[in-house]
């Protein structure tokens, strides 16, 4: 990368990715001008102590059937290699470490996500770290961020507006409220389609469809006490 390229990161289980976890990076993409988005799995889930139902290499498989036609998205490894939890604070320490200024990290998160930042692990040190890009959700505007974490509206801005006018090196990493239409998806319903013997077409893309249904994944998957 060179100095001035932009790099989206959007964390999750991704278990499994789905259509909501593209159409969020390409909002984000589009909107902060970002020259690539790596779509990064966790290996242990803080949010989720039982862990996922699958496994990594599972999940990494369907992110990169997922994103084959895009050049702009890739899939990183990265926390899939560190045998603790994966925090973000930790993952984007990984990547300050590998030569990325903060003013070129972009982390990708829903706005449902983001309204409980300040129960984070290193809250608020981790919002120095990168830029936040704060997508909305169906059920989660981002409209109501400002209400919801109230502190940190100083340093809130619209995008894409903002991010045309923005200082690649900004001296405070910024947090952009990206106002998008997203589907109204979970990995959670999912599965739970999945477990009920029913169809996910138009829910994943079809190579997804096809490879869960190669590999028997899901099958009885049940409920999730954890929606994501």
């Amino acid at each position: 990368m060179t100095p001035s390229s932009r790099l989206g990161i959007l964390g999750g289980t991704f278990d499994p990715i789905h259509l909501g976890h593209l159409a969020v990076a390409h909002a984000a993409a589009a909107a902060l001008r970002l020259d690539s988005v790596a779509f990064v799995p966790s290996h242990h889930p803080p949010h989720r102590p039982s862990g996922p139902r699958v496994s990594a290499y599972h999940r990494f498989a369907m992110i990169a059937l997922s994103i084959d036609s895009d050049p702009a998205l890739t899939v990183s490894d990265l926390e899939l290699q560190r045998a603790e939890v994966s925090y973000t604070a930790s993952t984007l320490r990984a990547l300050a470490a590998r030569g990325l200024d903060r003013s070129q990290i972009f982390f990708i998160l829903g706005a449902d996500a983001f309204a409980e930042i300040a129960t984070w692990k290193e809250y608020p040190a981790v919002l120095e770290l990168g830029h936040f890009v704060v997508v909305s959700r169906p059920a989660f505007p981002v409209a109501a961020v400002k209400d919801a974490v109230p502190a940190l509206a100083p340093r809130m801005s619209d995008a894409p507006v903002a991010a045309e006018t923005a200082p690649l090196q900004a001296e405070t990493p910024q947090i952009y409220l990206v106002n998008a239409e997203t589907p109204d998806l979970s990995s959670t319903v999912i599965r739970e389609r999945l477990g009920a013997g029913l169809e996910v077409s138009g829910l994943v893309v079809p190579a997804v469809e096809r490879y869960i249904e190669r590999h028997s994944l899901y099958a009885g998957a049940g409920t999730s006490p954890t929606p994501e």
